[in-house]
């Protein structure tokens, strides 16, 4: 695992997660215009580049992750986070957040669901892996929640607005879960038991571990970027943190 900590942007700092999952994310003509260079995303961007960037924001408990683009080729979230970087550098954060707005730089500059032929949303559980690595990191971490950021194309599985979580082992999934669609009218979609239904998702995974987790969805076609769906997620991202009281 490299993790290289020593670059730092306004209000927080930037690491290296995995070094194999680099690649130009400004190749993505859908993604790079809806990133505006003037608000200071240079780093992250150049950091993408030398693989999975990690950016931390504020300090204390509790200490969460948001997670986007471990799909490539969902956009929405991707360019949400950023937006939700851009926007905790103004307003006061209680606890700690951990970013990751490019899972795999790599598949985002290709526009691609997957890298180098895995879906990394099932292969979290898989020694090696980009998510696994990740999931490897959240453990060290010893995190309070994590929540990974997805679009959906219209009339594929989910198809809609909606955030997906379970019950057994992990009942704080559930909780999050139901929070964040009350305040966000977003569909709840609740599985039991973890990996039930999905093998090695990260949401999946982490709530095996007993790290509450869930995996909020948005609508927008593959490998572009519907009307709205930014907006969608990054309230969906906003309401996440607001849950526990992160933000107010």
């Amino acid at each position: 695992m490299s993790f290289n900590s020593n670059d730092i942007i306004s209000g927080g700092k930037i690491s290296i997660l995995s070094p194999h999952a680099g690649g130009n994310i400004q190749d993505n003509h859908y993604l790079k215009k809806n990133i505006f260079p003037d608000n200071g995303f240079d780093s992250i961007i150049k950091s993408a580049q030398m693989g999975t960037p990690l950016i931390e924001l504020g300090g204390g408990r509790p200490k969460v992750m948001v997670v986007a683009g471990v799909h490539g080729n969902e956009l929405p979230p991707q360019i949400a986070a950023l937006n939700l970087i851009e926007y905790m550098k103004n307003v006061p954060v209680w606890g700690t957040v951990y970013l990751i707005p490019f899972a795999a730089p790599g598949a985002t500059m290709e526009n691609t669901r997957w890298f180098k032929g895995s879906d990394l949303n099932r292969a979290s559980s898989s020694e090696g892996s980009i998510t696994n690595v990740i999931l490897k990191f959240i453990q060290m971490l010893n995190l309070d929640a994590v929540a990974d950021f997805h679009s959906t194309k219209p009339k594929s599985n989910p198809g809609r607005e909606s955030v997906f979580c379970t019950k057994k082992p992990c009942i704080n999934s559930y909780n999050i879960a139901r929070y964040i669609t009350q305040k966000t009218s977003s569909e709840l979609i609740c599985y039991e038991e973890a990996g039930s239904m999905y093998k090695g998702a990260l949401e999946d995974e982490c709530n095996l571990r007993n790290i509450p987790s869930v995996t909020c969805e948005v609508v927008s076609e593959n490998g572009k970027v519907n009307q709205g769906s930014i907006e969608r997620s990054f309230l969906q991202m906003k309401v996440f943190l607001k849950h526990f009281k992160i933000l107010r």
